[in-house]
């Protein structure tokens, strides 16, 4: 049973940076895909980025997110990091890790950023930026 531990949430100024840690155990190596998700309130879950964890193949970005954010993994620590710089007003939501099972490059390319097709999900952890 995979398991997801988010943590690096904080309050920061716009133009600041975060990173964001989540702690994925219970799986095999290369078998799961883990996206970042937000969430603000009153708006629907959305994607931010995502990584095939079969050596951080297959990086996906939201356009939100291209040029500033970086998805990367460290498979000794089984980590999935969110490095997030130049942090916007907009930027403030609940960050989620969220892991999919890996069964096609087809399937990951259609469905990256689709939360329903992600199916363990973390607890979330808050980024605030405030001007």
């Amino acid at each position: 049973q995979v398991q997801l531990a988010e943590s690096g949430g904080a309050s920061v100024q716009a133009g600041g940076s975060l990173n964001l840690s989540c702690v994925a155990s219970g799986y095999r190596y290369g078998s799961i895909s883990i996206a970042w998700f937000r969430q603000s309130p009153g708006k629907e879950r959305e994607v931010v980025a995502s990584i095939y964890t079969d050596v951080g193949s297959s990086l996906y970005y939201a356009d939100s997110a291209k040029g500033r954010f970086t998805i990367s993994q460290d498979n000794t620590k089984n980590t999935v990091y969110l490095q997030m710089n130049s942090l916007k007003l907009e930027d403030t939501a609940m960050y989620y890790c969220a892991a999919r099972p890996f069964t096609s490059m087809s399937d990951l390319i259609m469905e990256w950023d689709v939360a329903s097709a992600y199916n363990i999900w973390g607890h979330g952890t808050q980024v605030t930026v405030s001007s």
